[in-house]
């Protein structure tokens, strides 16, 4: 069921929603409208900044007014929090103050919701906190993968945080479980990224001469028999980079199913590890006033307890 906005809506922008993209900025206060009809609406000329058509990359300016038409927007269900969820969330927080929030995100979570009824980190937390109307994730780390999710409470902080990982300010520290032994003397892989979508719809990614640019550091802490601990130090952020980086030097990340080693998951299944092996352990983060936060994300205690059964 949707309903039809009654009239043809003009919305001022204020300091806080400055800077973002026109489609993004309709992508959040439309929820529930299709991506395709709000580009489509874009491209005909129905959405106008300042009476002028724009583009969707159009970067939309405080004062500007824009012209939202018409549009059907899907009637959601309403879902509430359930305590448990909520208690877990709560407990997951391992920084805030009045403009963000870092939270521990737990392996097996997604940061966006699926269809239906499921809840992604980010609408849990929109649930949590329903005075703050402007959360946002500020980065996005796999369903799989554990550790440091930062979640901007206002527009200013967002942009903030998205200028300082574009220009390289913000250190991001992952601890990950690699199969077989990382040579020691071999740091910084340096290998361009390139998005693939199957024809499943499953999104890959590949080393591609074509790609972006990723480098990863990779430093080793420990070594098992068959497996090495190691600390990584994201010099880029690119989709999968510590994991296909890992792959393709011939040590994937353990319990990885999509670009891992089949035969080694199964024995460290029987080992107790169900999970991708992958944290972010540790954010370095610049504020405004230009002091460092240093954030730390523990891991959770069934991979701590998996370091200590390997032989």
């Amino acid at each position: 069921m949707s309903t039809l906005t009654p009239s043809v809506e003009f919305r001022q922008i204020n300091e806080e929603e400055a800077g973002q993209r026109l489609d993004n900025f309709l992508l959040r206060i439309l929820k529930g409208v299709p991506k395709s009809r709000i580009y489509r609406a874009i491209s005909k000329g129905e959405v106008r900044i300042n009476k002028k058509r724009a583009d969707a990359s159009s970067r939309i300016k405080a004062g500007d007014l824009i012209r939202i038409p018409p549009i059907r927007v899907a009637q959601r269900p309403i879902v509430s929090l359930k305590p448990h969820l909520a208690e877990l969330l709560a407990d997951c927080i391992l920084y805030e103050d009045n403009a963000l929030i870092v939270l521990n995100k737990p392996s097996g979570f997604a940061v966006h919701g699926g269809s239906g009824l499921s809840l992604g980190i980010i609408e849990a937390l929109r649930l949590l906190y329903p005075n703050e109307k402007n959360l946002e994730l500020v980065h996005r780390l796999d369903k799989d993968t554990s550790g440091c999710l930062m979640v901007a409470k206002k527009r200013s902080m967002l942009r903030f945080l998205h200028q300082a990982l574009r220009e390289g300010h913000i250190e991001k520290k992952y601890w990950a479980l690699l199969i077989g032994r990382w040579p020691a003397h071999q740091t910084v892989i340096d290998a361009p990224l390139q998005k693939n979508i199957l024809s499943s719809g499953e999104r890959m990614v590949r080393i591609d001469m074509e790609g972006k640019s990723a480098q990863t550091l990779f430093h080793v802490e420990q070594y098992f028999a068959e497996q090495t601990l190691a600390s990584i130090t994201l010099l880029t952020g690119r989709t999968h980079q510590i994991r296909v980086h890992a792959a393709h030097q011939g040590h994937p990340v353990a319990g990885d199913d999509k670009y891992g080693d089949k035969n080694a998951n199964l024995i460290l299944r029987q080992h107790g590890l169900k999970r991708l092996f992958l944290h972010a352990a540790q954010l370095v983060i610049p504020t405004l006033t230009d002091e460092k936060i240093t954030i730390q994300a523990p891991l959770d205690e069934k991979l701590s307890e998996l370091l200590t059964r390997l032989p």
